[in-house]
């Protein structure tokens, strides 16, 4: 499989790692890659970020391709070595490999860990939930509030953890999953536009909108394509009304998902957030209350989760129809 990433052996590979991360998750004793590359990223900002701006974008640069490289070549270099020993050895470590870049699981359990407390009435846990998994300041929020921000972080991390990793894995196997999990945790760590950050995370920062702009492309689409079979999902004019607002995120990225499980659900997301006591304003997408939006409550939660497992069901049958066509072609 090393050898020849693209074929439907691959495609079996894949699906037994999504049907393992749905069943398991990522099991906490074991070691993940992705900790790894976070203590590498983190002695090489040390190291490296420093000097002037222009040196400091060179240096990040230089560490953002010696993370990728040296991800895809030490996974490439030791899934050959392994399957030299024994090619089942190969194989159980290309799939755990495969299930770590995965996190459909975590991601469902992350949202629900916010909805489930909000859902009894329990602001506080909810709050600290919330604050596991976003940016922004939690004390303060509401029920709508901390809905919008679990159904905001579902609906962009669908990408960063489900169709991206599973776009890369079908194109290369797990040598270029865990490239593409390098370029993604590259990007949460350095990625910033802050004074630390917005020269040394540039191409950090650049890469990992180009490594995402396809497959958030094609998750929208998914998404949509999946809506079809569920019932109350506001499928009409939503390729559209999507299409219209996605380029207002400040992210090149992030508004296709999350504009389009806004149409979707009937809700508006986005406005302002708080991060560290400072207001941003973010886009607003999806349907405001002046033209029949729903307001936001812990029932979109669910719901988004919902069109989440819909968006990467449908995204995965239409790369595995790809990879059909083109082994019938080849």
């Amino acid at each position: 499989m090393t050898q020849e990433p693209l074929t439907l052996a691959l495609l079996g590979w894949v699906a037994a790692a999504v049907a393992i991360d749905l069943l398991v998750g990522d099991p906490r004793r074991l070691p993940h890659p992705v900790v790894g590359m976070g203590r590498a990223v983190t002695a090489l900002e040390r190291a490296w970020n420093q000097g002037s701006a222009r040196a400091r974008r060179w240096r990040g640069a230089a560490m953002t391709m010696t993370v990728v490289a040296g991800t895809l070549m030490l996974t490439w270099g030791a899934l050959v070595l392994l399957a030299r020993v024994h090619p089942w050895l190969a194989l159980a470590a290309e799939l755990w490999l495969l299930v770590s870049a995965l996190s459909i699981k975590g991601l469902a359990d992350a949202a629900r860990a916010v909805a489930a407390p909000l859902a009894r009435g329990d602001l506080p846990t909810s709050r600290r939930a919330l604050a596991m998994i976003v940016g922004r300041d939690t004390e303060r929020l509401d029920e709508a509030g901390l809905t919008r921000g679990a159904v905001e972080t579902v609906a962009e991390n669908c990408v960063d953890g489900i169709t991206a990793p599973l776009f890369w894995a079908l194109l290369g196997g797990a040598p270029l999953a865990l490239a593409y999990k390098a370029v993604n945790t590259l990007d949460s760590m350095v990625g910033y536009r802050n004074v630390r950050y917005a020269d040394f995370g540039y191409a950090a920062a650049k890469l990992d909108d180009l490594a995402n702009w396809l497959p958030a492309r094609l998750t929208a689409l998914a998404l949509w394509l999946a809506a079809w079979a569920m019932p109350g999902a506001h499928r009409t004019g939503a390729l559209a009304a999507t299409w219209r607002q996605a380029p207002s995120h400040p992210s090149p990225n992030a508004g296709w998902p999350e504009a389009m499980v806004a149409q979707l659900l009937g809700v508006q997301l986005g406005g302002t957030n708080h991060y560290a006591g400072v207001a941003s304003q973010r886009a607003v997408l999806g349907v405001p209350p002046s033209e029949g939006g729903e307001p936001l409550a812990v029932g979109h939660i669910e719901r988004a989760i919902c069109h989440m497992h819909g968006g990467w069901l449908a995204f995965a049958l239409l790369m595995a129809l790809a990879v059909s066509i083109r082994e019938g072609l080849t």
